[in-house]
Protein backbone atom coordinates (compact mmCIF):
# COMPACT_ATOMS: atom_id res chain seq x y z
CA UNK A 1 0.00 0.00 0.00
CA UNK A 2 1.23 3.47 -1.04
CA UNK A 3 0.69 6.11 2.00
CA UNK A 4 1.09 9.82 0.69
CA UNK A 5 0.92 12.43 3.72
CA UNK A 6 1.19 15.27 2.25
CA UNK A 7 0.51 17.58 -0.54
CA UNK A 8 2.79 19.59 -3.43
CA UNK A 9 2.70 23.45 -2.92
CA UNK A 10 5.32 26.00 -3.64
CA UNK A 11 7.75 23.41 -4.58
CA UNK A 12 7.59 21.66 -0.99
CA UNK A 13 5.95 18.85 0.29
CA UNK A 14 3.83 19.78 2.99
CA UNK A 15 1.60 18.88 5.57
CA UNK A 16 -2.32 19.29 4.65
CA UNK A 17 -4.31 21.03 7.32
CA UNK A 18 -7.05 18.16 6.93
CA UNK A 19 -7.04 15.75 9.43
CA UNK A 20 -8.45 12.95 7.49
CA UNK A 21 -7.53 10.81 4.89
CA UNK A 22 -9.20 9.60 1.54
CA UNK A 23 -8.64 5.08 1.05
CA UNK A 24 -7.47 4.98 -2.80
CA UNK A 25 -9.08 1.81 -4.07
CA UNK A 26 -7.95 -0.94 -6.48
CA UNK A 27 -11.59 -0.84 -9.07
CA UNK A 28 -11.29 -4.91 -9.37
CA UNK A 29 -10.74 -6.30 -5.74
CA UNK A 30 -11.89 -3.04 -4.04
CA UNK A 31 -8.49 -3.40 -1.65
CA UNK A 32 -7.14 -0.39 -0.35
CA UNK A 33 -4.07 0.66 -2.60
CA UNK A 34 -3.41 3.79 -1.34
CA UNK A 35 -3.95 6.21 0.92
CA UNK A 36 -4.36 10.25 0.38
CA UNK A 37 -4.56 13.60 2.89
CA UNK A 38 -7.70 14.74 2.78
CA UNK A 39 -7.41 18.28 1.73
CA UNK A 40 -8.83 21.47 2.54
CA UNK A 41 -9.89 24.94 1.36
CA UNK A 42 -6.75 26.17 3.34
CA UNK A 43 -4.60 23.89 1.64
CA UNK A 44 -6.12 25.19 -1.81
CA UNK A 45 -5.69 28.87 -0.45
CA UNK A 46 -2.22 27.88 -0.18
CA UNK A 47 -1.43 26.73 -3.14
CA UNK A 48 -3.23 30.09 -5.38
CA UNK A 49 -1.03 31.75 -3.30
CA UNK A 50 2.21 30.38 -3.93
CA UNK A 51 0.92 30.04 -7.77
CA UNK A 52 0.04 33.35 -7.91
CA UNK A 53 3.68 34.11 -6.17
CA UNK A 54 5.32 32.22 -8.76
CA UNK A 55 3.43 33.22 -11.78
CA UNK A 56 5.83 36.93 -12.50
CA UNK A 57 8.87 34.66 -12.40
CA UNK A 58 7.08 31.64 -14.43
CA UNK A 59 5.78 33.88 -17.06
CA UNK A 60 8.94 36.26 -17.64
CA UNK A 61 10.45 32.92 -18.39
CA UNK A 62 11.40 32.14 -22.15
CA UNK A 63 9.05 30.08 -24.27
CA UNK A 64 12.39 28.00 -25.33
CA UNK A 65 13.30 27.43 -21.15
CA UNK A 66 9.65 27.11 -20.64
CA UNK A 67 10.00 24.07 -23.50
CA UNK A 68 13.01 22.52 -22.06
CA UNK A 69 10.77 22.24 -18.29
CA UNK A 70 7.71 20.46 -20.19
CA UNK A 71 10.51 17.95 -21.99
CA UNK A 72 12.44 17.42 -18.30
CA UNK A 73 8.94 16.25 -17.18
CA UNK A 74 7.86 14.19 -20.40
CA UNK A 75 11.63 12.41 -19.62
CA UNK A 76 10.94 11.64 -16.00
CA UNK A 77 7.37 10.53 -17.71
CA UNK A 78 9.17 7.98 -19.34
CA UNK A 79 11.27 6.40 -16.93
CA UNK A 80 8.50 6.16 -14.45
CA UNK A 81 5.71 4.50 -17.29
CA UNK A 82 5.32 1.07 -16.13
CA UNK A 83 5.22 2.33 -12.44
CA UNK A 84 1.98 4.95 -13.26
CA UNK A 85 0.61 2.73 -15.90
CA UNK A 86 0.30 0.24 -13.22
CA UNK A 87 -1.13 2.54 -10.77
CA UNK A 88 -3.62 3.67 -13.21
CA UNK A 89 -4.80 0.39 -14.29
CA UNK A 90 -5.40 -0.53 -10.48
CA UNK A 91 -7.24 2.51 -10.09
CA UNK A 92 -9.90 2.86 -13.17
CA UNK A 93 -9.46 -0.72 -14.19
CA UNK A 94 -7.88 -0.88 -17.41
CA UNK A 95 -5.43 -3.44 -18.38
CA UNK A 96 -2.09 -2.58 -18.10
CA UNK A 97 -0.97 -2.85 -21.45
CA UNK A 98 -3.45 -0.12 -22.72
CA UNK A 99 -2.63 1.92 -19.66
CA UNK A 100 1.16 2.15 -21.00
CA UNK A 101 -0.53 3.13 -23.88
CA UNK A 102 -3.48 5.27 -23.44
CA UNK A 103 -2.87 6.56 -19.38
CA UNK A 104 0.50 7.55 -19.50
CA UNK A 105 1.62 7.21 -23.95
CA UNK A 106 -1.15 10.30 -24.28
CA UNK A 107 0.23 12.45 -21.34
CA UNK A 108 3.71 11.78 -22.43
CA UNK A 109 3.00 13.20 -25.73
CA UNK A 110 1.00 16.00 -24.81
CA UNK A 111 4.07 17.26 -23.24
CA UNK A 112 6.49 16.62 -25.60
CA UNK A 113 3.80 18.16 -28.00
CA UNK A 114 3.30 21.19 -25.99
CA UNK A 115 7.28 22.04 -25.87
CA UNK A 116 7.95 21.48 -29.54
CA UNK A 117 5.00 24.08 -30.32
CA UNK A 118 6.55 26.49 -28.31
CA UNK A 119 8.90 26.55 -30.79
CA UNK A 120 6.98 27.91 -33.47
CA UNK A 121 4.39 29.45 -31.64
CA UNK A 122 3.70 33.21 -32.03
CA UNK A 123 2.57 35.03 -28.80
CA UNK A 124 2.77 38.74 -30.83
CA UNK A 125 1.97 38.76 -34.37
CA UNK A 126 0.99 41.77 -36.84
CA UNK A 127 -2.31 41.04 -38.37
CA UNK A 128 -3.12 43.86 -40.98
CA UNK A 129 -2.60 47.32 -38.92
CA UNK A 130 -2.63 45.48 -35.70
CA UNK A 131 -0.48 43.80 -33.20
CA UNK A 132 -1.79 40.78 -31.43
CA UNK A 133 0.03 40.25 -28.09
CA UNK A 134 -0.76 36.47 -26.62
CA UNK A 135 0.40 36.62 -22.97
CA UNK A 136 -0.70 34.68 -19.89
CA UNK A 137 -3.04 35.76 -17.50
CA UNK A 138 -2.49 33.93 -13.87
CA UNK A 139 -3.24 30.77 -12.05
CA UNK A 140 -5.17 28.29 -13.58
CA UNK A 141 -7.17 25.78 -11.43
CA UNK A 142 -7.21 22.11 -12.97
CA UNK A 143 -9.31 19.44 -11.50
CA UNK A 144 -9.37 16.12 -13.18
CA UNK A 145 -11.59 13.07 -13.93
CA UNK A 146 -10.64 9.48 -12.61
CA UNK A 147 -10.99 7.89 -15.96
CA UNK A 148 -8.38 9.74 -17.70
CA UNK A 149 -6.50 11.08 -14.91
CA UNK A 150 -3.24 11.57 -16.53
CA UNK A 151 -4.02 12.48 -20.00
CA UNK A 152 -6.63 15.09 -18.22
CA UNK A 153 -4.09 16.73 -15.97
CA UNK A 154 -1.50 16.68 -18.71
CA UNK A 155 -3.87 18.28 -21.35
CA UNK A 156 -4.36 21.12 -18.91
CA UNK A 157 -1.41 21.50 -16.63
CA UNK A 158 1.14 21.28 -20.05
CA UNK A 159 -0.62 24.16 -22.13
CA UNK A 160 -1.36 26.26 -19.46
CA UNK A 161 2.66 26.09 -18.37
CA UNK A 162 3.43 26.55 -21.86
CA UNK A 163 1.45 29.62 -21.93
CA UNK A 164 3.37 30.70 -19.26
CA UNK A 165 0.75 30.27 -16.60
CA UNK A 166 1.14 28.41 -13.00
CA UNK A 167 -1.28 26.29 -12.38
CA UNK A 168 -3.22 24.52 -9.18
CA UNK A 169 -4.13 21.01 -9.60
CA UNK A 170 -7.10 19.11 -7.65
CA UNK A 171 -6.78 15.03 -8.83
CA UNK A 172 -9.58 12.97 -8.65
CA UNK A 173 -9.76 11.11 -5.24
CA UNK A 174 -10.38 8.06 -7.01
CA UNK A 175 -7.25 7.68 -9.33
CA UNK A 176 -4.87 10.51 -7.67
CA UNK A 177 -1.59 8.56 -7.74
CA UNK A 178 -0.37 9.61 -11.28
CA UNK A 179 -0.75 13.40 -9.97
CA UNK A 180 1.63 12.70 -6.99
CA UNK A 181 3.83 10.79 -9.20
CA UNK A 182 3.76 14.00 -11.52
CA UNK A 183 4.21 16.16 -8.32
CA UNK A 184 7.64 13.64 -7.74
CA UNK A 185 8.75 14.47 -10.93
CA UNK A 186 8.09 17.97 -11.02
CA UNK A 187 9.91 18.14 -7.46
CA UNK A 188 13.26 15.99 -8.94
CA UNK A 189 13.62 18.49 -12.17
CA UNK A 190 13.75 21.42 -10.11
CA UNK A 191 10.21 23.04 -10.51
Amino acid sequence: MITYDKIYINGAWVPSEGKGVLEVTNSATEEIIATIPDGTTGDVDKAVAAAKAAFEGWSALPSEKRAEYLMKIHAGLEARTQEIAEAVAREVGMPVGMATMIQVGLPKGNFAITAGLLGTYKFEEEIGNSIVVREPFGVVGCISPWNYPLHQIAAKVAYAMAAGCTVVLKPSEIAPIDAFILAEIIEEIGL
